[in-house]
């Protein structure tokens, strides 16, 4: 699957693709924009390809030698909320994904990425799915919070009370953990248990999973920290993807 494309001197293309047998790979297109034979309109984003590679030796750029077009994802490019909320799972993907995993892994990511996209090209993307998917790409990532039991004493924090998510820990904190200075984002049980279904459920079927205002406002707030915690700066997606979504779509007042 085709992540990331740069033009490189003056013919060829610098390509990050996800594979499913060794995860994210860098690989130098030579002569791709001028040559139609080889690369006849497949290098472009979301394309499910079938390629070619060659390497020198170890530790080598990969070559790629040739590209045949499996799908090119058409429902992400039909519509400009499909096509953002794409482009940004692809930048999560790009800037996360191992190069050279282990293959199970790389297996799992890449099942993954197809589904997600299959099923985002025939959603009417919100500031709800938004969320779900992006919790899901960082999920599929190996980068699950934990939701149910506190991060510092292992235990499942009583009662009903508002908690806190500590992000830079990656999970919940129970009110005895919780200390002064600590940042933590409040959150009620009623939406960390609502982020545990979206983690259990099937990626077709996301769509169904309703989330009122309240709930919808601390999950995007604590999803979207996560996320740029693990990734460190602002993807060049994002601001596409507010503007496209509402300029509220991160939860952040």
């Amino acid at each position: 699957m085709m992540l990331r494309v740069v033009d490189f001197g003056e013919s060829d293309r610098i390509v990050h693709l996800l594979t499913p047998d060794s995860g994210r790979l860098t690989a130098i297109a030579k002569g791709a924009r001028r040559s139609v034979k080889r690369f006849p309109g497949t290098l472009d984003l979301f394309n499910h390809l079938r390629v070619q590679l060659y390497r020198s030796r170890p530790g080598r750029m990969a070559h790629l030698q040739q590209a045949q077009l499996i799908s090119p994802q058409l429902g992400l490019r039909e519509r400009p909320g499909r096509f953002a909320l794409g482009c940004y799972l692809l930048e999560l993907l790009d800037r996360l994904s191992p190069e050279g995993g282990a293959p199970d892994e790389a297996q799992r990511l890449f099942g993954f990425a197809l589904e997600a996209f299959q099923a985002i090209g025939h959603s009417e993307p919100d500031r709800r799915l938004r969320t779900l998917f992006e919790l899901r790409t960082l999920d599929a990532l190996g980068l699950r919070p934990q939701l149910r039991h506190c991060v510092r004493c292992s235990r499942e924090p009583a009662g009903n009370a508002a908690l806190g998510f500590h992000v830079g820990e990656g999970g919940v904190l129970c009110r005895s953990c919780t200390g002064p200075g600590d940042g933590v984002l409040p959150v009620h049980r009623g939406t960390l248990r609502a982020l545990e279904a979206v983690l259990r459920l099937d990626i077709d079927r996301l769509g169904r999973l309703s989330l009122n205002a309240a709930a919808l406002d601390e999950a995007a707030r604590i999803v979207h920290r996560f996320g740029r915690f693990h990734v460190g700066v602002e993807l060049r997606s994002e601001r596409f993807l507010d503007e496209i979504l509402g300029s509220d779509a991160r939860g952040v007042a």
